[in-house]
Protein backbone atom coordinates (compact mmCIF):
# COMPACT_ATOMS: atom_id res chain seq x y z
CA UNK A 1 0.00 0.00 0.00
CA UNK A 2 1.21 3.38 -1.16
CA UNK A 3 2.94 5.23 2.08
CA UNK A 4 0.40 7.72 2.21
CA UNK A 5 1.95 10.40 4.97
CA UNK A 6 5.69 10.02 3.00
CA UNK A 7 4.59 12.09 0.28
CA UNK A 8 5.79 15.90 -0.38
CA UNK A 9 2.60 16.79 -0.05
CA UNK A 10 1.44 15.09 3.00
CA UNK A 11 4.88 16.31 4.45
CA UNK A 12 3.17 20.05 4.18
CA UNK A 13 -0.31 18.73 5.08
CA UNK A 14 -0.79 16.41 7.93
CA UNK A 15 -3.36 14.07 6.55
CA UNK A 16 -6.44 12.58 8.44
CA UNK A 17 -5.09 8.99 9.77
CA UNK A 18 -8.09 7.59 8.18
CA UNK A 19 -6.78 7.85 4.66
CA UNK A 20 -4.11 4.95 5.68
CA UNK A 21 -7.38 2.69 7.33
CA UNK A 22 -8.22 3.22 3.53
CA UNK A 23 -6.68 0.49 1.21
CA UNK A 24 -6.03 0.87 -2.62
CA UNK A 25 -9.01 -0.60 -4.49
CA UNK A 26 -6.92 -2.98 -6.49
CA UNK A 27 -9.99 -3.82 -9.20
CA UNK A 28 -9.02 -0.84 -10.47
CA UNK A 29 -5.12 -1.06 -10.72
CA UNK A 30 -6.03 -4.27 -12.85
CA UNK A 31 -8.44 -2.09 -14.87
CA UNK A 32 -6.23 0.01 -15.82
CA UNK A 33 -3.65 -2.42 -17.00
CA UNK A 34 -5.82 -3.83 -19.18
CA UNK A 35 -7.03 -0.98 -20.30
CA UNK A 36 -3.46 -0.01 -21.33
CA UNK A 37 -3.12 -3.32 -23.24
CA UNK A 38 -5.95 -2.13 -25.87
CA UNK A 39 -4.76 0.77 -26.37
CA UNK A 40 -1.39 -1.05 -27.60
CA UNK A 41 -3.90 -3.61 -29.47
CA UNK A 42 -4.33 -6.19 -27.93
CA UNK A 43 -7.59 -7.88 -27.45
CA UNK A 44 -8.36 -8.30 -23.80
CA UNK A 45 -11.49 -10.02 -22.15
CA UNK A 46 -12.84 -8.01 -19.26
CA UNK A 47 -13.98 -10.21 -16.82
CA UNK A 48 -13.08 -7.97 -13.79
CA UNK A 49 -15.45 -4.82 -13.51
CA UNK A 50 -18.72 -5.38 -11.41
CA UNK A 51 -20.81 -3.11 -14.38
CA UNK A 52 -23.38 -4.45 -16.44
CA UNK A 53 -22.23 -4.57 -19.92
CA UNK A 54 -26.11 -3.60 -20.69
CA UNK A 55 -26.29 0.54 -20.71
CA UNK A 56 -30.22 2.68 -20.01
CA UNK A 57 -32.67 1.41 -22.04
CA UNK A 58 -33.72 4.00 -25.01
CA UNK A 59 -36.71 5.15 -22.81
CA UNK A 60 -34.35 6.47 -19.73
CA UNK A 61 -32.06 7.82 -21.78
CA UNK A 62 -35.02 10.06 -23.80
CA UNK A 63 -36.56 10.63 -20.65
CA UNK A 64 -33.39 12.61 -19.29
CA UNK A 65 -33.06 14.06 -22.28
CA UNK A 66 -36.65 15.36 -22.01
CA UNK A 67 -35.15 17.14 -18.54
CA UNK A 68 -32.50 18.87 -19.81
CA UNK A 69 -34.50 20.32 -22.30
CA UNK A 70 -37.19 20.99 -20.10
CA UNK A 71 -35.27 22.80 -17.44
CA UNK A 72 -35.71 20.14 -14.84
CA UNK A 73 -32.30 20.69 -13.73
CA UNK A 74 -32.38 21.93 -10.53
CA UNK A 75 -32.20 20.86 -6.60
CA UNK A 76 -34.67 18.60 -5.81
CA UNK A 77 -35.80 17.76 -2.04
CA UNK A 78 -32.62 16.04 0.03
CA UNK A 79 -34.76 12.89 0.24
CA UNK A 80 -35.36 12.54 -3.26
CA UNK A 81 -38.23 13.40 -6.50
CA UNK A 82 -41.39 12.71 -4.10
CA UNK A 83 -42.34 10.75 -7.89
CA UNK A 84 -39.48 8.79 -7.53
CA UNK A 85 -40.00 7.89 -4.05
CA UNK A 86 -43.54 6.92 -4.87
CA UNK A 87 -41.91 4.39 -7.80
CA UNK A 88 -39.79 2.97 -5.71
CA UNK A 89 -42.56 2.13 -3.49
CA UNK A 90 -44.48 0.93 -6.11
CA UNK A 91 -41.66 -1.41 -7.30
CA UNK A 92 -41.47 -2.89 -3.83
CA UNK A 93 -45.06 -3.96 -4.14
CA UNK A 94 -45.25 -5.07 -7.16
CA UNK A 95 -41.96 -7.37 -6.64
CA UNK A 96 -41.96 -8.02 -3.20
CA UNK A 97 -45.30 -7.46 -2.21
CA UNK A 98 -44.32 -4.90 -0.03
CA UNK A 99 -46.07 -1.61 1.52
CA UNK A 100 -43.21 0.64 2.23
CA UNK A 101 -43.89 4.22 3.04
CA UNK A 102 -42.73 6.19 0.23
CA UNK A 103 -41.76 9.14 3.53
CA UNK A 104 -39.02 6.13 4.31
CA UNK A 105 -37.56 6.24 1.44
CA UNK A 106 -33.97 8.34 0.67
CA UNK A 107 -32.70 9.11 -2.57
CA UNK A 108 -29.13 9.33 -3.14
CA UNK A 109 -25.81 9.62 -4.98
CA UNK A 110 -25.72 5.79 -6.11
CA UNK A 111 -25.68 3.34 -3.41
CA UNK A 112 -22.08 4.34 -1.75
CA UNK A 113 -23.62 7.81 -1.16
CA UNK A 114 -26.30 5.55 0.86
CA UNK A 115 -24.15 3.74 2.71
CA UNK A 116 -21.70 6.61 3.63
CA UNK A 117 -25.28 8.34 5.12
CA UNK A 118 -25.78 5.12 7.10
CA UNK A 119 -22.48 4.84 8.13
CA UNK A 120 -22.56 8.65 9.45
CA UNK A 121 -26.04 8.20 11.17
CA UNK A 122 -24.95 4.85 13.06
CA UNK A 123 -21.19 4.53 13.40
CA UNK A 124 -19.26 6.25 16.05
CA UNK A 125 -15.62 6.46 17.16
CA UNK A 126 -14.61 3.28 18.28
CA UNK A 127 -17.92 1.07 17.44
CA UNK A 128 -17.20 -2.02 15.58
CA UNK A 129 -19.08 -3.47 12.87
CA UNK A 130 -19.38 -6.70 12.25
CA UNK A 131 -19.18 -8.12 8.48
CA UNK A 132 -18.48 -11.57 6.58
CA UNK A 133 -15.31 -12.12 4.96
CA UNK A 134 -14.95 -12.37 1.73
CA UNK A 135 -17.13 -8.87 1.35
CA UNK A 136 -17.01 -5.72 -0.53
CA UNK A 137 -13.60 -3.72 0.41
CA UNK A 138 -15.87 -0.26 0.16
CA UNK A 139 -17.93 -1.62 2.72
CA UNK A 140 -15.16 -1.97 5.33
CA UNK A 141 -14.05 1.50 4.37
CA UNK A 142 -17.25 3.08 5.10
CA UNK A 143 -17.11 2.06 8.55
CA UNK A 144 -13.33 3.54 8.86
CA UNK A 145 -14.09 6.77 7.26
CA UNK A 146 -16.58 7.88 10.48
CA UNK A 147 -14.13 6.19 12.97
CA UNK A 148 -15.73 2.86 13.34
CA UNK A 149 -13.74 -0.43 13.09
CA UNK A 150 -14.79 -3.07 10.29
CA UNK A 151 -14.61 -6.36 12.05
CA UNK A 152 -14.68 -9.05 9.59
CA UNK A 153 -15.33 -12.81 10.20
CA UNK A 154 -14.62 -15.66 8.32
CA UNK A 155 -17.72 -16.76 6.52
CA UNK A 156 -16.98 -19.96 4.77
CA UNK A 157 -18.95 -21.71 1.36
CA UNK A 158 -21.20 -23.83 3.66
CA UNK A 159 -22.45 -20.40 5.44
CA UNK A 160 -22.56 -19.17 1.83
CA UNK A 161 -20.05 -16.52 2.77
CA UNK A 162 -22.30 -14.91 4.77
CA UNK A 163 -22.45 -13.60 8.37
CA UNK A 164 -24.55 -15.94 10.67
CA UNK A 165 -25.93 -15.40 13.98
CA UNK A 166 -23.53 -17.97 14.95
CA UNK A 167 -20.92 -15.44 14.14
CA UNK A 168 -22.76 -12.97 16.36
CA UNK A 169 -22.89 -15.38 19.01
CA UNK A 170 -18.91 -15.60 19.10
CA UNK A 171 -17.82 -12.01 18.64
CA UNK A 172 -20.10 -9.61 19.84
CA UNK A 173 -18.95 -7.48 22.66
CA UNK A 174 -19.69 -4.39 24.42
CA UNK A 175 -17.84 -2.17 21.21
CA UNK A 176 -20.09 -4.05 18.52
CA UNK A 177 -22.58 -1.78 17.15
CA UNK A 178 -24.18 -3.67 13.87
CA UNK A 179 -23.92 -5.85 10.93
CA UNK A 180 -22.98 -4.25 7.32
CA UNK A 181 -23.89 -7.74 4.87
CA UNK A 182 -24.85 -7.74 1.52
CA UNK A 183 -27.15 -10.13 -0.25
CA UNK A 184 -26.37 -11.24 -3.10
CA UNK A 185 -22.91 -10.50 -1.91
CA UNK A 186 -20.11 -8.84 -4.01
CA UNK A 187 -17.50 -10.96 -4.80
CA UNK A 188 -19.30 -14.19 -4.37
CA UNK A 189 -22.37 -14.00 -5.92
CA UNK A 190 -24.38 -15.93 -3.22
CA UNK A 191 -27.54 -14.36 -1.42
CA UNK A 192 -28.61 -15.59 2.82
CA UNK A 193 -30.95 -18.11 2.65
CA UNK A 194 -34.28 -16.80 4.64
CA UNK A 195 -34.09 -18.78 7.46
CA UNK A 196 -30.11 -17.60 7.82
CA UNK A 197 -30.83 -13.78 7.40
CA UNK A 198 -34.08 -14.50 9.96
CA UNK A 199 -31.95 -15.51 12.69
CA UNK A 200 -29.23 -13.09 11.93
CA UNK A 201 -31.39 -10.03 12.31
CA UNK A 202 -32.96 -11.38 15.34
CA UNK A 203 -29.57 -11.92 16.94
CA UNK A 204 -28.86 -8.07 15.81
CA UNK A 205 -32.05 -6.85 17.13
CA UNK A 206 -31.68 -9.09 20.56
CA UNK A 207 -28.59 -7.05 21.24
CA UNK A 208 -30.31 -3.84 20.61
CA UNK A 209 -27.79 -3.12 17.38
CA UNK A 210 -28.46 -1.71 14.05
CA UNK A 211 -28.45 -3.75 10.78
CA UNK A 212 -27.39 -2.39 7.07
CA UNK A 213 -28.26 -4.77 4.68
CA UNK A 214 -26.94 -4.07 1.11
CA UNK A 215 -29.48 -5.34 -1.76
CA UNK A 216 -28.23 -3.35 -4.87
CA UNK A 217 -28.15 -6.99 -6.58
CA UNK A 218 -31.06 -8.64 -5.59
CA UNK A 219 -32.85 -7.69 -8.68
CA UNK A 220 -30.21 -9.95 -10.49
CA UNK A 221 -31.39 -12.69 -8.51
CA UNK A 222 -31.85 -16.37 -10.49
CA UNK A 223 -33.09 -19.67 -7.90
CA UNK A 224 -36.17 -18.27 -7.04
CA UNK A 225 -37.87 -15.03 -6.00
CA UNK A 226 -35.78 -12.78 -3.73
CA UNK A 227 -36.75 -11.84 -0.47
CA UNK A 228 -35.90 -8.47 0.52
CA UNK A 229 -34.69 -8.05 4.43
CA UNK A 230 -37.20 -5.61 4.55
CA UNK A 231 -40.11 -8.64 4.78
CA UNK A 232 -38.35 -10.12 7.51
CA UNK A 233 -37.19 -7.30 9.98
CA UNK A 234 -38.75 -3.48 9.86
CA UNK A 235 -36.27 -2.21 11.65
CA UNK A 236 -33.24 -2.64 9.31
CA UNK A 237 -31.57 -0.21 6.80
CA UNK A 238 -31.70 -1.12 3.17
CA UNK A 239 -29.82 -0.13 0.74
CA UNK A 240 -30.36 -0.23 -3.38
CA UNK A 241 -28.98 1.21 -6.77
CA UNK A 242 -30.19 1.74 -10.37
CA UNK A 243 -26.70 0.78 -11.29
CA UNK A 244 -26.88 -2.71 -11.34
CA UNK A 245 -30.29 -3.96 -12.31
CA UNK A 246 -31.21 -0.84 -13.71
CA UNK A 247 -27.88 -0.85 -15.78
CA UNK A 248 -27.33 2.79 -14.57
CA UNK A 249 -23.88 2.83 -13.07
CA UNK A 250 -22.59 6.24 -14.00
CA UNK A 251 -26.16 8.22 -13.58
CA UNK A 252 -25.04 7.58 -9.65
CA UNK A 253 -28.47 7.20 -8.00
CA UNK A 254 -29.57 4.76 -5.14
CA UNK A 255 -31.63 4.49 -2.54
CA UNK A 256 -32.61 3.77 1.04
CA UNK A 257 -35.10 2.70 3.00
CA UNK A 258 -34.95 3.60 6.45
CA UNK A 259 -36.92 3.22 9.62
CA UNK A 260 -39.82 6.34 9.67
CA UNK A 261 -37.93 7.55 12.90
CA UNK A 262 -34.71 8.09 11.02
CA UNK A 263 -35.85 10.12 8.22
CA UNK A 264 -35.79 13.04 9.78
CA UNK A 265 -31.53 12.18 10.59
CA UNK A 266 -30.96 10.82 6.89
CA UNK A 267 -32.28 13.94 5.48
CA UNK A 268 -30.01 16.28 7.42
CA UNK A 269 -27.33 14.92 6.62
CA UNK A 270 -28.01 14.03 2.87
CA UNK A 271 -28.81 18.21 2.99
CA UNK A 272 -25.35 18.65 4.31
CA UNK A 273 -23.53 15.96 2.70
CA UNK A 274 -24.52 16.07 -1.07
CA UNK A 275 -27.78 18.55 -0.80
CA UNK A 276 -29.17 15.85 -3.42
CA UNK A 277 -29.02 13.32 -5.64
CA UNK A 278 -28.30 14.15 -9.43
CA UNK A 279 -31.71 15.65 -11.07
CA UNK A 280 -31.36 14.66 -13.93
CA UNK A 281 -30.74 11.34 -13.25
CA UNK A 282 -33.62 11.30 -10.99
CA UNK A 283 -36.29 12.33 -13.65
CA UNK A 284 -34.52 9.64 -15.65
CA UNK A 285 -34.63 6.51 -13.33
CA UNK A 286 -39.02 7.50 -13.57
CA UNK A 287 -38.75 5.52 -16.90
CA UNK A 288 -37.09 2.38 -15.58
CA UNK A 289 -40.82 1.38 -13.57
CA UNK A 290 -42.41 1.18 -16.79
CA UNK A 291 -43.89 -2.16 -17.86
CA UNK A 292 -41.60 -1.72 -21.39
CA UNK A 293 -38.42 -0.81 -19.63
CA UNK A 294 -39.27 -3.92 -16.99
CA UNK A 295 -39.58 -5.62 -19.80
CA UNK A 296 -36.22 -4.98 -21.18
CA UNK A 297 -34.90 -5.55 -17.32
CA UNK A 298 -36.33 -8.82 -17.19
CA UNK A 299 -34.62 -10.08 -19.77
CA UNK A 300 -31.15 -8.90 -19.47
CA UNK A 301 -31.59 -10.72 -15.88
CA UNK A 302 -32.08 -13.91 -17.77
CA UNK A 303 -28.85 -13.41 -20.12
CA UNK A 304 -27.13 -12.84 -17.10
CA UNK A 305 -28.44 -16.16 -15.54
CA UNK A 306 -27.39 -17.40 -19.02
CA UNK A 307 -24.19 -16.55 -18.35
CA UNK A 308 -23.77 -17.95 -15.28
CA UNK A 309 -24.85 -21.28 -16.11
CA UNK A 310 -22.10 -21.19 -18.99
CA UNK A 311 -19.17 -20.42 -16.77
CA UNK A 312 -19.79 -21.80 -13.56
CA UNK A 313 -19.88 -25.41 -14.88
CA UNK A 314 -17.10 -25.07 -17.72
CA UNK A 315 -14.99 -23.34 -14.51
CA UNK A 316 -15.49 -26.10 -12.78
CA UNK A 317 -14.27 -27.72 -15.82
CA UNK A 318 -11.11 -26.67 -15.80
CA UNK A 319 -10.20 -26.85 -12.49
CA UNK A 320 -11.42 -23.76 -10.32
CA UNK A 321 -13.30 -24.45 -7.38
CA UNK A 322 -16.51 -23.12 -7.10
CA UNK A 323 -18.22 -24.86 -3.94
CA UNK A 324 -21.65 -22.72 -3.97
CA UNK A 325 -23.74 -21.83 -7.01
CA UNK A 326 -23.91 -17.96 -7.04
CA UNK A 327 -27.39 -17.23 -7.12
CA UNK A 328 -27.57 -13.87 -7.80
CA UNK A 329 -25.21 -10.75 -9.01
CA UNK A 330 -23.10 -11.67 -12.11
CA UNK A 331 -19.68 -12.65 -9.84
CA UNK A 332 -18.02 -16.09 -9.28
CA UNK A 333 -15.47 -16.76 -6.70
CA UNK A 334 -13.27 -19.12 -7.97
CA UNK A 335 -10.31 -21.13 -5.76
CA UNK A 336 -7.40 -21.62 -8.10
CA UNK A 337 -5.73 -24.00 -5.56
CA UNK A 338 -6.33 -26.88 -7.57
CA UNK A 339 -4.95 -25.72 -10.86
CA UNK A 340 -2.19 -27.14 -12.62
CA UNK A 341 -0.63 -23.55 -12.56
CA UNK A 342 2.90 -22.30 -11.20
CA UNK A 343 1.14 -19.60 -9.34
CA UNK A 344 -1.89 -21.65 -7.95
CA UNK A 345 -1.35 -20.30 -4.32
CA UNK A 346 -0.53 -16.89 -5.29
CA UNK A 347 -3.58 -15.05 -6.72
CA UNK A 348 -2.34 -11.93 -7.57
CA UNK A 349 0.58 -13.39 -9.95
CA UNK A 350 -2.51 -15.85 -10.88
CA UNK A 351 -4.60 -12.96 -12.18
CA UNK A 352 -1.36 -10.89 -13.79
CA UNK A 353 -0.50 -13.93 -15.50
CA UNK A 354 -3.92 -14.38 -16.84
CA UNK A 355 -4.01 -11.04 -18.26
CA UNK A 356 -0.45 -10.96 -19.76
CA UNK A 357 -0.77 -15.03 -21.10
CA UNK A 358 -4.79 -15.35 -21.69
CA UNK A 359 -5.50 -11.62 -22.63
CA UNK A 360 -8.60 -11.97 -19.50
CA UNK A 361 -8.96 -9.66 -17.16
CA UNK A 362 -10.08 -11.49 -13.68
CA UNK A 363 -9.69 -10.03 -10.24
CA UNK A 364 -7.52 -11.48 -7.40
CA UNK A 365 -9.02 -11.98 -3.78
CA UNK A 366 -7.31 -9.68 -2.20
CA UNK A 367 -9.53 -6.44 -2.42
CA UNK A 368 -11.94 -8.98 -0.64
CA UNK A 369 -11.00 -9.50 2.59
CA UNK A 370 -8.15 -11.86 4.75
CA UNK A 371 -9.76 -14.85 4.66
CA UNK A 372 -7.36 -16.75 1.91
CA UNK A 373 -7.44 -14.67 -0.25
CA UNK A 374 -4.25 -15.86 -2.11
CA UNK A 375 -6.62 -18.73 -2.72
CA UNK A 376 -9.11 -17.38 -4.61
CA UNK A 377 -10.01 -14.90 -7.88
CA UNK A 378 -13.33 -13.19 -8.81
CA UNK A 379 -14.89 -13.44 -12.24
CA UNK A 380 -17.72 -11.21 -13.26
CA UNK A 381 -19.85 -12.31 -16.12
CA UNK A 382 -21.10 -9.13 -17.06
CA UNK A 383 -19.67 -9.25 -20.54
CA UNK A 384 -21.16 -10.78 -23.91
CA UNK A 385 -21.43 -14.40 -23.95
CA UNK A 386 -19.37 -15.12 -26.85
CA UNK A 387 -17.16 -13.00 -24.74
CA UNK A 388 -17.44 -15.46 -22.08
CA UNK A 389 -16.94 -18.62 -24.33
CA UNK A 390 -13.29 -16.94 -25.82
CA UNK A 391 -12.31 -16.03 -22.31
CA UNK A 392 -12.92 -20.17 -21.66
CA UNK A 393 -11.08 -20.98 -24.62
CA UNK A 394 -8.06 -18.56 -23.42
CA UNK A 395 -8.12 -20.07 -20.15
CA UNK A 396 -8.10 -23.76 -20.92
CA UNK A 397 -5.39 -23.52 -22.90
CA UNK A 398 -3.33 -21.45 -20.44
CA UNK A 399 -3.51 -24.73 -18.17
CA UNK A 400 -3.32 -26.79 -21.12
CA UNK A 401 -6.86 -28.22 -20.40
Amino acid sequence: MPDTQNTPLSRALQLASRVDAIEPFRVMEMVKQAAAMRRAGIDVISMSVGEPDFTAPDMVAEAAVEAIRGGATQYTESLGLPALREAISGHYQRFYGLDIDPRRIVVTAGASAGLLLACAALVAEGDEVLMPDPCYPCNRHFVSAFGGKPVLLYSSAAERYQLTAAHLAEHWNNRSRGVLVASPSNPTGTSMTVPQARELLGAVRARGGFAIVDEIYQGLSYDGKPVSALALDDSVITVNSFSKYFNMTGWRLGWLVVPDALVPVFEKLAQNLFICAPTIAQHAALACFGDDALAIFEARRLEFQRRRDFLVPALRELGFGVPVMPDGAFYVYADITALPHRHANDSTAFAKAVLEEAHVAIVPGDDFGFAAPARHVRFSYATQYERIEEAVQRLARLLGK
